[in-house]
């Protein structure tokens, strides 16, 4: 094919040329047929060609064109005009994938919003709020709806990092009845849904315990024993020791920064509170700073009587 193009270039020049250049090669040189030398090399990827004939009239050297047998194009000026790009179809799809490709990576550079670009990098170090965007990361849209959902259930600090308290809370009694009183916390901020279970584990926890007799200072036996020489345990009084059991206790409820339980410690000593004390202290230093603990009285800070709304800071810790 790349031949017969060649070959009808020449016939396209050679008819159009004067009728007196056409005698005059006809009578002095020999016929274009004889006087065309084409070489074909069966191993090359070229073919060389001879462009002009030989003349006696006017010394004309031979021109060579090599042509590559892998081009896609051979088509010249004379061929309307369209110049070959050299390229085959394969690499023509190829650069158009990948200047697609780079126009996506740039558009989603510049237009992709900043808010989303700083939630990203914070969900490498912050394993609750990449469980917040789970598959979303990626998708601002999908992020901002995850986040205003995480924001309106969990409350409005959920990026704040939960740590104790460097202080030691106060310690306030009010008329504090054993069995039928308020014990009021107050916190430095609006409790998230994790710290209200914190504190609801806790306070369930003492419960469980003082409902099983846990309180009772009629059996303590190696209060004040020393462990270096095997102290005896007698069973026996143990069991015979009246039992001593907390009676009732309601849910924890939370109101903004503050929060309460009513309890009726029953039969238990007042060894409970101090046991309840010692575990709010520790937890106020490692967990969730406390500001102050209240035992007794009605009504604490702005608490508002029947008003259970999630939507205003109505939290609590069912046990």
């Amino acid at each position: 094919e790349t031949q017969l193009e060649l070959l009808g270039s020449i016939h396209y020049r050679n008819s159009n040329r004067s009728k007196k250049e056409t005698k005059m090669y006809k009578n002095h040189i020999l016929p274009l047929s004889s006087c065309t030398i084409t070489l074909n090399f069966a191993f090359s990827p070229f073919l060389l060609s001879q462009r002009q004939p030989f003349s006696p009239y006017k010394r004309c050297l031979p021109s060579m064109v090599a042509v590559s047998a892998k081009s896609d194009n051979l088509v010249g000026e004379n061929d309307g005009g369209m110049k070959g790009s050299g390229t085959t179809a394969r690499g023509r799809r190829l650069l158009k994938v990948r200047e697609e490709k780079r126009k996506r990576d740039y558009d989603r550079l510049h237009d992709y919003p900043s808010w989303a670009k700083v939630l990203e990098n914070a969900c490498k170090d912050d394993e609750e709020l990449r469980a917040v965007l789970g598959d979303s990361i990626g998708n601002p849209e999908l992020m901002r709806k995850k986040v205003e959902e995480r924001v309106r259930k969990k409350g409005k600090d959920f990026q704040k990092q939960k740590t104790g308290s460097v202080l030691s809370f106060k310690v306030n009694f009010r008329d504090f009845n054993p069995v039928d009183s308020f014990i009021w916390f107050e916190l430095y901020g609006s409790p998230s849904d994790r710290d209200v279970d914190l504190i609801g584990s806790v306070i369930q926890a003492w419960y469980v315990m003082g409902r099983l007799g846990a309180f009772n200072t009629s059996n303590l036996q190696l209060a004040n024993s020393s462990m270096e020489y095997d102290p005896l345990y007698d069973a026996e009084k143990g069991f015979k020791v009246m039992p001593s059991s907390f009676h009732d206790i309601s849910d924890v409820e939370f109101q903004d920064n503050w929060g309460r339980v009513w309890v009726d410690l029953g039969t238990s000593d007042i060894f409970a509170i101090d046991v309840l004390l010692n575990c709010l202290t520790v937890m106020s230093s490692e967990y969730l700073g406390i500001q102050q603990v209240v035992f007794g009285g009605k009504r604490m800070g702005d608490w508002e009587e029947g008003m259970t709304n999630p939507d205003f800071g109505y939290k609590y810790f069912k046990i």
